[in-house]
Parts: C-alpha cells; sequence; structure tokens
C-alpha cells in the first residue's frame, strides 16, 4: 500500500512556526466556543448524533493541530518554540477547563444518560458518557463558583509548572559538558562510546572527548570509566541536575516548582471531596484503594528484598577483592556491576551491540508483528518529518488494509527531552460509514546515533538493552495503531486505567530474549551471522544478574511516588524529602550520597502522566508475564494466541474494563507466578 492512499493529511512539521502558534490557538478555541454554544442552544432532546459526535469531532480537531506542536517541542526544542508553547498552554488549559466545568454540558450529557436512547447506543458511545460524567464530577462541577474559579487557577498553574519541570531538566542536561584530553582518561569506553565523545568534541570545536549527560554517553561512562573522579564528576552532575546541588545548583532548580506542583495537586483533590490526591488519582485506575497498591508495592518488596542485600554484598566482596575498594559509592555501583557481570559470565551488553544493527532490529521485529498479528510494516519514503534521522511506516493488516502509521525518532541529540516515550499524532475516527481517520504514533528514543557520517559510515548499533526500550515502546505503538475503536475519546489507550497502560509494551519485551526471535533481529552489521551460540549462552546466563536491585529500585520510586501523594501534608516542612529518605530506609538496599536529588527529575511524576501511578509499572508487569506466559504455553509464534491477543488486548481500547480483557485472553485472572519466574526472583 502506497502512502498516496493514506487517507490522513499528515502534519506539515515544516509549516509550523512558533510565531503563529499562539494566535492560530486562539481562534481554534473561539470558533470550539461557538461551536458548544450553538450545540447547546439547539432544540432537545439531546441525542449522540446532535451532540456528542460533534464533540469528538471537535476534540479530536484541536488534538491533531496541538498533538504535532508538544511533539517538537519534546524532540526539537527552540527558544522561540518554548516561548510559543509556554504562551498557549496556558489558553489550551483555560478551554480544558472551562468545558470540564460547564454545567450546561454537563446537564446535555447527563439528559442523554438518562434518555430511553441510552441503551441504544454501542459499548463506545455509552463508555465515552459514562466517562465524561465521572470526569465532570472529578473537575469540580458541583463545586460553587468560587472554587471553581479556584480550581481552573489550579489547573492552569499545575500544566505550568509541570512544563517548567520538564524543561529545567532538558536546560541542566544540555549546559553540562565533560571536556577530556587525554586519551588515557577515556580508553575504556567501547568503541562507539568513544567515537561519540569524539563527535560531541568536533560538534563543539573542541580538541580530544566531550562527555555529556544525553543518556548514551553518561551511562556508557559511568559502567566503563575506570578513573573514580570522573565517574563522581558524572554521577554528581546528572544526579543533581535542575537542583540546588551539583555544578549548576539553583540555576534551574525544581525544589520550589516540586512543592508547589505537590501542594496544587493536593488541594485539587481536597476541592473535590478526596482526602490526598493518591485517592484522587486511584478513581480511574484498576486499583481502587491505597492498601490495594501498598500492599503489592510491599509483598514483592518482601520477596525481592533479600535477593538484592546478597547481590549488593556480592558486588562489594568483589570490589573489595579486586580492586581494594573499601567504600563502594554510588558511583561504583555501574562500574563494578559491569565488571562483575564480565567476571561471573564473561558477558557485557557491548559484546551484543555488533549484533544489532539498527535495520536488522526494526526488520526483525516487524517480521514478529506480521507472525504474532498479520500484519504488514513497509516505510514510505519522502514523508516530511522534523529531523533528518526520522522515519516513517505504515501498517496494514492481513486484508491488506491500512490500519495506521508511525514516525520513529530513535537517536539522543541536542534539544531533544531524555528517555523513550510513544506518543499519539492522530487517533482512530471514523469519519463516514465508509471512511476511517486512521491512527498515526510517535515512537521517540534516545540511543546512541550512528557514528559521525564524515568519518564512518557504520550504522547505528544497539545494545539488548537498546533493543528491549525499542520493543516496550513499539508495544505501546502497537496499542494505539491497532485499536479497532472508532470514537476518539476511547479508541487506543484514551481512558484504560493507567495502571493497566504499560501492559502491552513489557509484553512485547519477553520476545527479545528468544532465540527465534532473536534470529530475526540480531545479525553482525559487516557479516550478518547470527549471535554466536557461546554468546547466546553468555547472555541468558546473565539475564538476572542484578535483578533483585533492580526490583527493589522500581518498588523504590513506587513507593516514593504512591506515599508522596497519599501522605502529602502542606503544613510539613521538606515532605518530599522525609518521604524519600523514610522509603529509602525500609526499601532500598543501595543508599545513595546525601547530595543525590534523583527526585528533581522524576519526570514520570513531577511532569508525566505518572503521579501516583508509578506503581503502574508493576501493576501492569503481572498481567504482562502471565499473558506472555500463554504464548509459552501454545508456541511463542503461535498465530492464533497473537491474533487473540490482538483482538482482546490491543484493539479494544478503552470500552471495556481492562481486567476483562484478560481474562477473556487468558481465560481466567492473572497470578503473579509469571512475573516472579521470569523475573529470576523465583524458579
Amino acid at each position: 500500500m502506497s502512502l498516496a492512499s493514506f487517507p490522513n493529511s499528515l502534519p506539515q512539521f515544516a509549516a509550523i512556526k512558533p510565531a503563529d502558534i499562539e494566535p492560530t490557538l486562539r481562534v481554534m478555541l473561539l470558533d470550539h466556543r461557538q461551536k458548544l454554544q450553538a450545540l447547546l442552544a439547539q432544540a432537545q432532546p439531546f441525542t449522540w448524533n446532535n451532540l456528542m459526535q460533534p464533540l469528538e469531532i471537535m476534540d479530536d480537531k484541536l488534538n491533531q493541530y496541538w498533538s504535532p506542536i508538544a511533539h517538537l517541542h519534546a524532540v526539537m526544542e527552540s527558544d522561540e518554540l518554548r516561548e510559543a508553547y509556554n504562551q498557549s498552554l496556558p489558553l489550551l488549559t483555560e478551554y480544558h477547563t472551562e468545558v470540564a466545568q460547564n454545567e450546561s454540558l454537563y446537564q446535555a450529557i447527563g439528559s442523554l444518560a438518562n434518555s430511553t436512547g441510552f441503551s441504544q447506543l454501542d459499548p463506545a458511545q455509552k463508555k465515552i458518557i459514562e466517562n465524561d460524567l465521572r470526569d465532570f464530577r472529578l473537575a469540580g462541577i458541583h463545586l460553587p463558583a468560587d472554587k471553581k474559579a479556584r480550581m481552573a487557577k489550579l489547573q492552569k498553574q499545575l500544566s505550568q509548572l509541570t512544563t517548567k519541570f520538564s524543561e529545567n531538566i532538558l536546560d541542566a542536561t544540555q549546559h553540562f559538558i565533560l571536556h577530556l584530553t587525554d586519551f588515557q582518561t577515556v580508553k575504556d569506553l567501547p568503541p562507539p562510546a568513544l567515537q561519540l565523545a569524539i563527535d560531541h568534541a568536533k560538534q563543539r570545536g573542541l580538541e580530544g572527548y566531550v562527555l555529556t549527560l544525553d543518556y548514551p554517553s553518561y551511562s556508557t561512562a559511568i559502567k566503563f570509566l575506570s578513573d573514580r573522579s570522573i565517574r563522581r564528576t558524572l554521577y554528581e552532575a546528572y544526579t543533581t541536575r535542575a537542583s540546588d546541588r551539583g555544578p549548576h545548583a539553583h540555576t534551574w532548580d525544581n525544589s520550589s516548582i516540586m512543592d508547589d506542583i505537590l501542594k496544587i495537586r493536593h488541594e485539587i483533590a481536597q476541592l473535590v471531596g478526596f482526602k490526598n490526591y493518591a485517592l484522587y488519582s486511584l478513581t480511574t485506575k484498576m486499583a481502587k484503594t491505597p492498601d490495594e497498591v501498598l500492599g503489592f508495592l510491599n509483598d514483592l518488596a518482601i520477596k525481592s528484598k533479600p535477593i538484592a542485600e546478597k547481590e549488593l554484598k556480592e558486588l562489594i566482596e568483589f570490589a573489595q577483592t579486586h580492586d581494594g575498594i573499601k567504600q563502594l559509592e554510588a558511583w561504583d555501583i555501574s562500574y563494578y556491576s559491569e565488571k562483575l557481570k564480565l567476571d561471573k559470565f564473561h558477558f557485557s551488553q557491548e559484546d551484543l551491540r555488533v549484533y544489532f544493527p539498527i535495520n536488522k532490529v526494526l526488520n526483525g521485529l516487524f517480521t514478529l508483528a506480521n507472525r504474532l498479528y498479520g500484519i504488514t510494516i513497509h516505510e514510505e519514503k519522502n514523508v516530511p518529518t522534523w529531523q533528518e534521522n526520522v522515519r516513517f511506516f505504515t501498517i496494514t493488516d492481513n486484508q491488506n488494509q491500512l490500519r495506521g502509521g508511525m514516525y520513529t525518532d530513535l537517536y539522543a541529540r541536542s534539544n531533544k527531552r531524555d528517555g523513550a516515550w510513544m506518543d499519539e499524532c492522530v487517533i482512530r475516527r471514523r469519519v463516514s460509514s465508509e471512511a476511517i481517520q486512521h491512527p498515526v504514533a510517535f515512537l521517540t528514543c534516545n540511543f546512541m546515533p550512528p557514528a559521525h557520517p564524515q568519518i564512518s559510515t557504520n550504522p547505528a548499533l544497539l545494545t539488548h538493552d537498546d533493543v528491549l526500550t525499542l520493543f516496550h515502546e513499539f508495544g505501546h505503538c502497537l496499542h494505539h495503531i491497532l485499536t479497532q475503536i472508532d470514537y476518539p475519546s476511547v479508541a487506543s489507550i484514551n481512558s484504560l486505567p493507567w495502571d493497566s497502560v504499560e501492559f502491552p509494551s513489557q509484553f512485547m519485551e519477553y520476545f527479545c530474549w528468544e532465540k527465534e526471535v532473536l534470529a530475526l533481529i540480531a545479525g553482525h552489521y559487516q557479516t550478518g551471522s547470527p549471535i554466536p551460540d557461546e554468546l547466546l549462552k553468555k547472555m541468558h546466563a546473565a539475564k538476572h544478574f542484578e535483578t533483585g536491585l533492580q526490583m527493589v529500585r522500581q518498588l523504590e520510586f513506587a513507593l516514593f511516588d504512591f506515599r508522596l501523594h497519599l501522605e502529602y501534608d502542606p503544613q510539613k516542612t521538606k515532605p518530599i524529602q522525609t518521604v524519600l529518605n523514610d522509603v529509602r530506609q525500609k526499601i532500598a538496599v543501595i543508599h545513595p550520597p546525601e547530595f543525590n536529588r534523583f527526585q528533581h527529575s522524576f519526570a514520570h511524576v513531577f511532569a508525566g502522566g505518572y503521579a501516583a501511578c508509578y506503581y503502574s509499572y508493576k501493576w501492569a508487569e503481572i498481567l504482562s508475564a502471565d499473558a506472555y506466559a500463554q504464548f509459552e504455553e501454545k508456541g511463542l509464534l503461535d498465530h492464533a494466541t497473537g491474533l487473540s491477543y490482538m483482538k482482546n488486548i490491543l484493539e479494544i481500547g478503552g470500552i471495556r474494563d481492562p481486567m476483562l480483557s484478560f481474562i477473556a485472553f487468558r481465560g481466567r485472572k492473572p497470578t503473579i507466578d509469571a512475573l516472579l519466574r521470569l523475573s529470576g526472583i523465583s524458579n
């Protein structure tokens, strides 16, 4: 299928001019307000076609305008774009708050819910109406005018603060470099990382080598550089980003921003009748009570902490024996973990990098998707993008019907937010009885880029950890693209309980360990030869290396986030550090130095959708592990099982309780057994 048959008009990124963003948005919002007023003024009764469908279209139009702008703000930021984004965001927040507090609209939708026609609506339509009425209540529709005004002010402040939080992290990351001129200081870097350091220096007109806090540079340096002082310098700079400590102390400090975010969230929750933000958050989650969340996390901690303690003891003894390290510091952990892995298993992630050239990985991933779900993924050339390395792919099903599209932006660069994520560009919507607006996803990662083209023609090479990340985000993309729900507000991941969103992404990661999948995605970048059996054995032997430490670290983050929002008291001083210290005292086995300010760059919670919900990574992992166990039982690439998974999980959108969807696929409720086994916590 050619791109010419792709019915959507894809974003023209080059046409997005910062100076035009705010004026265009103002005109669009004015038009939406007038349309809403006209909808509510029409003769009753209200029906799906004369009320809800026009609202869906309006929301979708606004999303299609704003989504590419928000994406560029994350991946290609400039001073002009940042200014335009920050000028526009309050307008958008004001509009959404205004709609959420519109009593006439609430009554109109309520009258439809109570009408005889409601029973004739399809499940997606009913779900939209039910969700809307719930969200009206969560937005304070029942509040008096003065409290509604307060709610509107708080929502506006919150959107500005979370944006500023992310911008501070980006600025702090971008403004640090470590310039080195002595080859001896960087000789331990793997060749791709060494070349990246050379490229970073050349880009800045410097001789020698430059290390940055962009993750491909930082994470490799902290693992491989033997000089403890350099590791400490990098560690301190990375863990104090956007804080009151470190090389840029107070310059981009998120301290007061975090306090304000928590205070505002707490007040929002209390305004609408909740004791705290954690309870407010749980109204839209699979988990229903704080005890359920805390019990789940603490149970995992009980099972995994003894393993983590044993792993740490081994690491301390190794550093003492091999290098006489009497006190293992935080900046030593990654370095000695890498050395211990090499000593125990004669294996390093870098050994695999030559076997994972990006195109081989992508082609193999697409082949896997074809075998599981019958879909075909094809790259389309000459699609307008925002950067030269961005690619676009179309996805068709086994009937050669278009299902959607996907942009990939895979490499780290300046002015790009750290991390990896999927975001919506276009959401599926039925335009008419014959036409579908097909979904489009943004798949974003921050892998080590290909060697500088003036120096080498080698492709980008991934570690196995990078491959896991790519499969994870691709799982999110499939969830977005393969939806068969025709209404944007409940298609894809929309309206799903957030603690189930990570299910399809984590599910895809398990395939990366299987020999028959590795045969698809791996091949030496020069010869095409597969990963040698001996190296595969080492990789699998090291699969659960320090799995306890990894589990405890994630539980620390999840408990910190949930307790922070559950226990927040505006009268207490330093609530953030107090809660974090207490969680670490109870859960952690590695205790970072006093200057560590990890929380100041915890963007998932302070700038993303994971507030009081970071536990969702582990919660959803129960679903993903147990679902994967079904493939282990039926056959790893069993097409019938793949089609059942696609039908019951990927296509259903947010119209059904995710537990019912899981049961429809698995035949029963999930158990924790597969997660513990696949995580190496139990046999």
